[in-house]
């Protein structure tokens, strides 16, 4: 995937996992808490590796 792709996707899924555990929390469902917990962890691994492709592709360019 792209950097780009990555980021996109890392936000969404931060997103989404926010959303789920808000509305776990309301309804008392924990399951579906701790998914949105994983889908935001998820999430931000992606966006890490986006911006850590960014970065190796500027330092490249840089050469």
């Amino acid at each position: 995937m792209s950097e780009l792709t990555d980021k996109i996707k890392g936000a969404v899924n931060e997103t989404v996992g926010k959303a789920k555990q808000a509305i776990g929390r309301e309804s008392n469902d924990g399951s579906l808490e701790a998914e949105g917990a994983g889908q935001e962890a998820k999430g931000h691994v992606q966006t890490t590796v986006g911006n850590a492709k960014g970065a190796v592709k500027d330092t490249i360019d840089k050469i």
